[in-house]
């Protein structure tokens, strides 16, 4: 791997308690269920063998303690960047698709924006651009400060696939194409040289 591209491991959560109802979970702290805690020791185990610079984490606590096993075996501390943080629902935090849709009209045409406007939040919440844009500074950050060797960045869905959307220079819509099952890895070559073409990813 070129000394100018830093490897990203980006891991999304093992399983929180609103995971298994498909609820919309942003900044509330719901902790790992029964299977979240056994996914995170099988994370671990599938990083064993790696060489890891760092372990950055989000804030939150589904993803400190998805991030607290992976980094002690390899003798680190976890490290917390709060721009790593899941996009803010709003009034939406908690619920479930159908039922945002069943509370009222108004309710129903802003999640239809939602979804197709990637610069529209939820009600008293971020949008998906705004995340887009906090994660991105977040990785040039990272990028600069562990050129040349891997990390594992600890984070949600939702700043996951904007990461991946901008790796793959694919507009921000094409994230709803994706889906992110609790404690996948998606891994990112981040750098100048990152390919031989020139792109940056």
């Amino acid at each position: 791997m070129p000394t100018s591209v830093v490897r990203l491991f980006l891991v999304r959560h093992a399983e929180a308690l609103a995971n298994p109802d498909l609820r919309y979970l942003g900044s509330r702290d719901d902790p790992l269920t029964e299977l979240g805690q056994w996914q995170v020791v099988r994370l671990a185990q599938a990083f064993a063998g790696f060489k890891l610079a760092a372990v950055y984490t989000s804030p939150l606590t589904r993803t400190l303690e998805t991030a607290k096993q992976l980094a002690q075996l390899h003798r680190l501390s976890p490290i917390v960047d709060p721009r790593l943080v899941e996009g803010a629902m709003g009034t939406w935090e908690g619920l479930r698709r159908t039922e945002i849709l069943a509370r009222s009209p108004e309710d129903a045409m802003h999640h239809q924006r939602w979804e197709t406007d990637p610069t529209c939040g939820p009600p008293g919440g971020e949008s998906f651009a705004d995340v887009q844009t906090r994660v991105l500074a977040c990785v040039h950050d990272l990028a600069e400060r562990h050129s040349g060797t891997s990390i594992v960045v600890v984070s949600h869905v939702g700043p996951i696939k904007a990461l991946l959307c901008a790796a793959i220079d694919v507009p921000l819509t094409a994230a709803r194409r994706m889906f992110l099952d609790s404690a996948t890895v998606s891994v990112i070559d981040w750098g100048t040289d990152a390919v031989d073409w020139g792109a940056p990813a």
